[in-house]
């Protein structure tokens, strides 16, 4: 998907939603426990029942890897069906990859050729040769961890050096070099607030994906305001408000209006744009 096509597709459907599938067999309905693959079975509800509220997904690697390779099988089902049924809508593997050129350059083959994804969550901290391999594949996204939402990113993300530049800036000023607004995007935690203003400053053009709303606390409303630009510029991911806002028979309901009342707010900051 080009950016462009992205931007069509947030308008005309009023939406910058991501529905993640963090899958956790411990987690989903019991009723499906005695199923060949629960994990498929309980991703491909969700997706039906939230599919025109959102324009992508983001299935998290940890959560089907933990499982071996029955967790992987339904991982790529997964992935197979959102291509078949739903080809317009963006699939983000959150496996936040990065190491030495040439095992990054393994990691994107994996997930570029392999699995045909179209974008995945890339750890900057080793540097320019250790997500150039990443970019180097047409048509398809490198996600940077920027500014993310859990307690712990004040431990180094926000750290200044001498000039007093914090090492999430100095990641996204020196990350501009080698990718641009066309195939490369940031991780900002919506719980970041007013440092989206910050952000802002370094990378207008840069679309950001935003975990964070919902269950951690983040507020859509205050991501928009800093955060939003005239292209939209957003994905906000929301996870567990919306996949498991049920536990029950009617999970994939419950889902579907989760999804629905995010969906309604982000077209009303949509509108503003329009304005």
């Amino acid at each position: 998907m080009t950016r462009q096509q992205l931007i069509e597709h947030i308008f005309t459907k009023k939406t910058f939603l991501c529905v993640g599938l963090d899958t956790d067999i411990k987690k989903i309905p019991q009723h499906l426990l005695g199923n060949d693959d629960p994990i498929f079975d309980f991703n491909k509800a969700i997706i039906d029942a939230t599919a025109k509220y959102c324009i992508a997904y983001k299935p998290n690697l940890a959560f089907y890897e933990c499982m071996g390779t029955k967790g992987l099988s339904a991982f790529e089902r997964t992935v197979e069906y959102l291509k078949e049924t739903y080809p317009d809508h963006l699939i983000i593997a959150d496996a936040k990859r990065g190491d030495i050129g040439n095992t990054s350059a393994m990691y994107a083959r994996t997930f570029f050729d392999g699995y045909d994804i179209d974008a995945l969550t890339v750890a900057p901290y080793m540097g320019e040769d250790s997500v150039t391999p990443f970019l180097e594949y047409e048509n398809k996204w490198v996600i940077l961890l920027a500014l993310t939402s859990n307690k712990g990113s004040h431990d180094f993300q926000l750290t200044t050096d001498q000039d007093g530049e914090r090492l999430f800036e100095k990641v996204i000023r020196k990350s501009q070099a080698w990718g641009t607004p066309d195939n490369m995007m940031y991780v900002v935690g919506a719980t970041q607030g007013k440092m989206f203003q910050d952000i802002r400053m370094l990378a207008p053009d840069h679309f950001l994906l935003v975990p964070g709303v919902g269950a951690q606390g983040g507020s859509l409303q205050e991501v928009c305001k800093y955060g939003m630009t005239d292209d939209c510029g957003l994905i906000v991911n929301s996870s567990r408000g919306i996949i498991y806002a049920s536990g029950d028979t009617d999970f994939a309901q419950v889902a579907a209006i989760k999804a629905m009342e995010l969906q309604r707010e982000m077209a009303t900051e949509l509108d503003k744009v329009n304005k």
